[in-house]
Parts: structure tokens; sequence; C-alpha cells
């Protein structure tokens, strides 16, 4: 082994010739359903969902205080700046698994399997979180028993590995039908989002938003040691919360709200015309997201003094506050229709990802092989929803949100920097959408990410080099001498 061969790249030609061609070992490729819309329906399916219903309030109350507008509008910022390099990759080159894909042409197959097995890990661990969520949503509705449906007192969630194992066989089946699903769930939670923003506007108090940033504060003791931000650590700052740092940190934690748009650049083989509707779809999910979660977020700390804004389910209990418990129970059938195609939407782009890294060979390619009828590389599809139905049946991962942004965050610096790196090393190839000011944008983005990474608890980074060791031992001890390019 040397470092020309982990930094062998997978050439272009191969790529686009791999998406317009059968799947592996010459049995059915994925079938070209999607347009425009479809892909719309898709990213606002994944990003409008637990951020949108639980973290608002949450970072609110512990970190930013009605500062937390300024933390979704920062973190919303930071993932525009990461959609229009994933534009350009992604009508460039419109290909399952996204970053994965991106960096195995760019920057060499060593980097591709991190960000693969990054990416698997940001969906699963996404999916499992939400699906806990939803059980307990599910629970406040119908009033249904707390040990079986809750956090407390049950050792297994029946709700969320039941919803898990229902969206996975709708992923399985097909990725149409997976669309229209998710386009009614999505039309629903969307709207309600806009009525809690008309509606919620009536009680917004201005003494509630006074002061906006609350002034810095000395951390609590739980908030030390390795709970504590990079930066502080690496500064020698005393922990702290509120005040603008406050905000900034906010800012990495809600990042979790918008992760998963990267899930639209997952169906470039499945759309009927990439090179225009993924830039579309990608642009289009982060436009409308980030006005949604403004909107709502500002609503939230304007009807609720900060501090007493509810952990568990911020919206529905403001609305209680204020005596229009009508509006709390939709909320609560929004909340229960938006987590649910998140869940859908992380195991549809699970399965693409698998499908690109198992057609490359760096993990067993038997799993890649794509359903005749159904159209979907349905396998790899089963094997992840099990994998995420026992998670989320059995382990409480609230805890672990923060890696999903870690993970994301990773994957955009390097789908950042890829935007240059192919500019320069592939000036010919055709670019219907263009990231505009290149490299500086790009360059910008890549840092902007990183800076909001080094802003998430040492505890969480530790987690994510843990994953990455691990990742490590099954490419160098499989992946690097059976993939397709070491066969050659």
């Amino acid at each position: 082994m040397n470092a020309v061969s982990v930094l062998r790249t997978k050439p272009i030609k191969d790529v686009i010739a791999q998406s317009e061609a059968d799947g592996t070992d010459g049995g059915p490729g994925l079938k070209r359903r999607l347009g425009a819309r479809d892909l719309t329906g898709f990213g606002i399916g994944i990003v409008i969902g637990t951020g949108i219903f639980t973290l608002t309030g949450l970072e609110a109350r512990e970190h930013a205080g009605p500062g937390v507008v300024l933390s979704f509008a920062i973190a919303g910022l930071v993932a525009l700046l990461a959609a229009l390099c994933y534009a350009e990759l992604a009508s460039s080159v419109p290909a399952a698994g996204s970053a994965y894909t991106y960096a195995y042409a760019t920057m060499g197959e060593i980097v591709a399997w991190i960000i693969g097995w990054d990416l698997l890990l940001e969906f699963a661990l996404g999916a499992a979180v939400v699906a806990r969520g939803w059980s307990g949503y599910l629970a406040e509705l119908f009033d249904l028993p707390a040990a079986w449906f809750g956090e407390e007192g049950g050792v297994v969630n029946l709700g969320a590995i039941g919803i898990v194992l229902l969206l996975g066989v709708v992923a399985i089946v097909g990725v149409r039908e997976s669309a229209r699903l998710t386009n009614v769930l999505v039309l629903v939670k969307v709207a309600i989002c806009v009525f809690v923003v008309i509606a919620g506007a009536f009680f917004v108090k201005a003494a509630n938003l006074t002061p906006f940033v609350p002034p810095s504060e000395e951390a609590g003791s739980g908030e030390g040691g390795i709970r504590q931000p990079v930066t502080q650590l690496i500064f020698g700052m005393e922990p702290s919360v509120f005040g603008f740092a406050g905000v900034l940190t906010a800012a990495a934690v809600v990042f979790f709200a918008y992760t998963g748009f990267e899930a639209v650049a997952n169906l470039g083989e499945e759309t009927k015309n990439p090179r225009r509707d993924l830039p579309l779809g990608l642009l289009g999910t982060l436009v409308i997201a980030s006005v949604l979660y403004i909107g709502v977020s500002l609503v939230l700390v304007g009807m609720v003094p900060y501090t007493e804004i509810d952990r568990g389910a911020p919206i529905a209990s403001a609305f209680e506050s204020v005596g229009a418990g009508w509006a709390a129970i939709l909320v609560s059938i929004a909340a229960v229709a938006g987590l649910t195609s998140v869940i859908l939407v992380d195991l549809v782009a699970m399965g693409r990802v698998g499908f690109a890294i198992a057609r490359d060979g760096l993990i067993p390619p038997a799993v890649a092989k794509v359903h005749p009828r159904w159209g979907t590389p349905y396998r790899i599809s089963a094997v992840m929803t099990v994998v995420v139905a026992l998670l989320a049946g059995f382990l409480p991962l609230t805890a672990l949100a923060d890696l999903v942004s870690i993970g994301a965050l990773c994957a955009f610096v390097l789908v950042s920097l890829a935007v240059p790196i192919l500019r320069r090393t592939r000036p010919e190839l055709e670019r219907p959408f263009r990231v505009p000011f290149s490299p500086v944008l790009p360059v910008v983005s890549a840092l902007a990410c990183l800076y909001l990474m080094l802003n998430l608890s040492v505890e969480t980074w530790l987690r994510f080099l843990a994953w990455m060791l691990l990742g490590a031992l099954i490419y160098f001890g499989y992946g690097h001498r059976r993939n397709r390019l070491a066969q050659r």
C-alpha cells in the first residue's frame, strides 16, 4: 500500500457512464422518475422536522435566548453556501452518492470513503433520533403508554421501531411512491408552519424579545470539560452560555435542522433532467426552509419568555400557554407528519449512499443489487432499515444528535473544497450551474462549516473521531484491496 493508491481518483467519465448504465453486474439500474418539484419535496421533507419542532425551543432556552433567530439565520446562510457548491457538482456529475461520489472524482479514494462513512452516520443517527421523537409526539396525541412510546421507563421503543420498518418498506418499494407520500406530508407541515407564523404573531410580546441576545454568563457545572465547545477549550475561555458565543454554539447545534438537504443530490440518477432539476431542488429546499425556520423561531421566542420555553414540545406548549389549545393540537399533528417525512427521506438517502459505495466495491458489491421491478437498491436499503430500527428502538439517541451536525459539516467542508479542485483538474467539464465568485465563495463555505464544527463540544468530536476510526479499520481491512479501481 502507498499514498498514491489511497489517493487514486475515479474518472469522471466512469462516474457518468455508471449513472447512465445499468446496475452492478449487468443488472437493472436506478430509474429516472423524479422532477424538480419531487426533489424540492424530498428536500423540505428531510429538512423541516426535528429542528423546527424541538431544537428551536431547546437552544433558545439553553444557549441563545431570542438570539436563536440569529442562530437559524447563520446556520441557514452556511447551509446555503454549501448548497451552491452541491448544486454545481450535482449538475456536473449527477450520480448517486452525492458528496461521496464528488470526493472520489476529485480528492481521492480515502477521502471518498471517509465522507461516505460519514454520510451513513449522519443519515442513520438522524433517522433514529427523529423516530424516537415521532414516537413521543404520537404518544402525546393519543395518550399512549410512555413505557413503549416514550423516553422514560421503557427498555424498547415500539413506536420508533414500527415507524422505521413501515417507512423502510415504502423506501424499498419505490422512489416514486416515496416522493408521493413525502409531498403530501410536506404540504401538511408547511401549511402548519405558515399557520404558526401568522397565528403566533398575534401573541408576540415585545418584552419577550428584550434583550434579543442575553448577556453572556458562566455555564453550569455540566457545561465544562468535554461538554464545552472546542473553541472555548482552544482559546482557554471560561465555559459560558448566551452572548454572541451562545448564538454561535446554538447555530452549530441547530445546523442539525438544515442537514439532510444533500439527500437531494443523492437522487441524481433517479432525476429526469438532473442538470436542471438538481440545482433547483437543492436551492429551493434551503430558501424555503430558512424562511420558515426564521419565522417560526421568531414567533416562538416572542410568545413565551425564553426561560419558560418547554424543552420537549416548545411550539405546541407555547400555544397552550396563551390559551390556544386547539392550535397546539394542530402543531402536534404537523410534528407527526413532519417527522415522518424526515425518517422516510433519511432511509431513501442511506440506501443511495450505500448503493454508490457498494457499486465501487468499497463494501461487498452484492448489497448494491437493484430490484428489477421497483428500481431501488433494495438489499442495502433493507439492511440499513433494520439497523436504524434497532438503534431507534433500544438506544436513547438524543444525546447523539450533535453527531449528525458534525457529520454533515464535515461533508460540506469537503464538498466546498471539491468545487475549485474539479475546476482546476477538469476545466472542460460541462457545468450547467456554476458557483459564483469561485474559488472565493467555496473557500468561505468550507471555512464557515469548519468554524461551526469547532463550536460543537469536545465530547461530540471524540465520538465522531471514534466513528471515523472504525471506518478506517473497515477501509484498510477490506475496501482498499477489494474495490473496483484496485482490481483494475
